[in-house]
């Protein structure tokens, strides 16, 4: 079994042009995976430079593999089983902040970069008033960036062409503004020059984007029989699916710096990608949220089981195209296409994604992402739409704990399960369904007041207690 080295590859040099945030699963089996198609398509030819954001990560198996590893494809695509390897051969180096602060600040001074590229979770981009100043290393992501901002800054003596393009990749709303208002945050708190503040404003790009890509990571359970299959021993194999959707909120000139579109690849360059978040949130998001409960009270226990369901699946899809896409703002045949995209992805052969997971924290998710279709349904039609109606009364009688003698998983705070707790105890499931929602802890809203849904979801429970 050969081990994986550059020099064995005769690989063709390339300029770095991407600083990397993160060197996890997700930004390697997605963005890296893209970048290294585009430079072998022509539309692209630069290289990834990672910085690893916490002192504990990959960088010494990256380096032992000489940044070298495998993405393996592998799902359901246009209703064809696919499976497939590429070698990733774009990453150039990685370091780690924490081991030569310089070193990493001289990364600012490469006149090539163009593209800042991060995953540092949800909880990555924050501002923390305690970093009081860039003479040492920053504690936060947005910290680190800015001090190697400003050291770019200084080495170009503020060139116009040396601004940056920052295309963040964490799960938050609005993620390049967030990026953007902590670095700000910084600036001011360390007192830096407001030419360098300037700089940033008039000569860089902070997009907002969306990311979709289930990347289970490294399959530890077959690595044996890919190692072989491969003829390399590669321990950074990152398994991930076939489909793949990247939504960047971004000016023309990024589309042309960054034309990953060109090759076939689903990146969709947008002047705002709030419909495209809705779009997931309602139908990726919604659909499993909507799913979960009302599936795991029938005796399902994953999701491409209740996909495959005759009952739990035909709901499911009712629920997607007859009341979701309805109150969808977007073409129906974009929104039918991504929806029929979801389920394919829901019935993946080689992912097992277990209800329980889903389930965590069902209430607040319900709120977020099956509510708001809810009532678009009945605001247009006047009428209480069947199935996302026996999910919200699914979703009650999940919370009760117990279905027919079964402990039911329960994941959620203390002061949800406490309320529930207290309904539950109620004989009356009438009166129990009144208090749950008219909780507007829960639902940001009383819900019990909305003309007949108390009487429906009553109904509901009903039929799914008895």
């Amino acid at each position: 079994m050969k081990s994986l080295t550059k020099d064995s590859l005769n690989l063709k040099s390339r300029p770095t042009k991407v600083l990397q945030f993160g060197e996890g699963n997700f930004l390697r089996g997605f963005v890296d995976w893209m970048i290294d198609l585009a430079n072998e398509k022509g539309v692209f030819d630069g290289n990834v430079q990672m910085v690893q954001p916490l002192g504990n990560g990959l960088i010494d198996l990256i380096k032992k593999q000489d940044s070298l590893y495998h993405v393996l494809l592998q799902g359901l695509q246009e209703g064809k089983q696919v499976e497939e390897s590429r070698l990733i051969t774009c990453i150039e180096d990685i370091l780690n902040p924490a081991d030569s602060y310089e070193e990493y600040l001289r990364l600012g001074e490469n006149p090539d970069m163009r593209f800042v590229i991060s995953n540092t979770t949800e909880a990555g981009i924050q501002f923390d008033a305690n970093d009081t100043g860039y003479s040492n290393l920053p504690l936060t992501f947005p910290g680190k960036l800015c001090a190697l901002l400003y050291r770019r800054f200084q080495f170009f003596e503020g060139a116009a062409d040396k601004g940056l393009i920052f295309i963040p990749c964490e799960l938050i709303d609005k993620n390049g503004e967030n990026l953007k208002d902590c670095i700000d945050k910084y600036a001011t708190l360390w007192k830096l020059p407001m030419a360098f503040s300037d700089w940033l404003e008039s000569h860089s790009i902070f997009c907002n984007t969306l990311v979709d890509r289930i990347v289970p990571g490294f399959p530890k359970d077959k690595i044996n029989e890919i190692q072989k299959e491969l003829d390399y021993e590669d321990n950074l194999v990152v398994m991930a699916e076939p489909f793949h959707l990247w939504v960047i909120e971004a000016p023309d000139e990024v589309q042309q710096e960054f034309p990953l579109d060109q090759i076939g690849l689903e990146v969709k360059f947008v002047k705002d990608q709030t419909p495209f978040r809705t779009r997931k949130v309602r139908i990726l998001n919604g659909g499993h949220t909507s799913m979960v409960p009302f599936a795991y009270l029938k005796g399902l226990r994953t999701v491409r089981e209740s996909v495959e369901d005759p009952l739990v699946g035909t709901f499911l899809r009712e629920a997607i195209f007859d009341e979701i896409i309805p109150t969808l703002d977007m073409p129906k045949e974009e929104l039918e296409k991504f929806a029929n995209d979801v389920l394919e992805r829901f019935a993946n052969p080689f992912i097992v994604h277990e209800l329980k997971s889903i389930a965590l924290n069902s209430i607040s998710k319900f709120k977020v992402r099956v509510l708001p279709s809810l009532l678009g349904y009945y605001d247009v039609n006047q009428v209480w739409p069947e199935r996302l109606t026996t999910s919200l009364a699914a979703l009650l009688v999940f919370y009760r704990g117990e279905y027919k003698g079964e402990t039911l998983p329960l994941n959620d705070s203390a002061e949800v399960l406490q309320a529930c707790k207290k309904a539950w105890e109620e004989p009356n499931p009438e009166k129990t369904v009144q208090q749950l929602l008219s909780n507007k802890e829960f639902w940001g809203q009383d819900l019990s007041v909305l003309p007949g849904l108390t009487e429906k979801v009553t109904q509901e429970v009903n039929a799914l207690l008895t």
